[in-house]
């Protein structure tokens, strides 16, 4: 399974940004699928996940109510919404997949990282 994230970008505290991620090769044994992201000089955290048939997870405190993951699973793609952005949103941001329904760092599929910058 390969995994390919696009649509960072650099924008003002305030904005919204959408991120896609397109999966491809073996992906019917594909259930979890989700968001990291790695601040400079900071480790990689989860941001959130969602499972083939819709459930949710979110990092509790950082992101939830601002960020919106969803997914098409005909077409293997997962995106994540992006509102109110802050300058502590900025990061590289990683999908991931998984054969698990609850995606975490130790998933399998990783997607190269795109860029996200928010200026204040």
């Amino acid at each position: 399974v390969q995994a390919a994230g696009v649509g960072g970008g650099l924008v003002q505290a305030g904005a919204s940004l959408r991120l896609s991620c397109v999966a491809s090769g073996d992906t019917f044994s594909i259930d979890g699928m989700g968001w990291f992201r790695q601040a400079p000089g900071e480790e990689r955290e989860f941001v959130a996940s969602i499972a083939w048939n819709g459930v949710t997870t979110y990092d509790r405190n950082s992101v939830k109510g601002r960020f919106t993951i969803s997914r098409d699973n005909a077409k293997n793609t997962l995106y994540l919404q992006m509102n109110s952005l802050k300058p502590e949103d900025t990061a590289v941001y990683y999908c991931a997949a998984d054969n698990k329904v609850v995606v975490t760092a130790a998933a399998p599929y990783w997607g190269q990282g795109t860029q996200v910058t928010v200026s204040s």
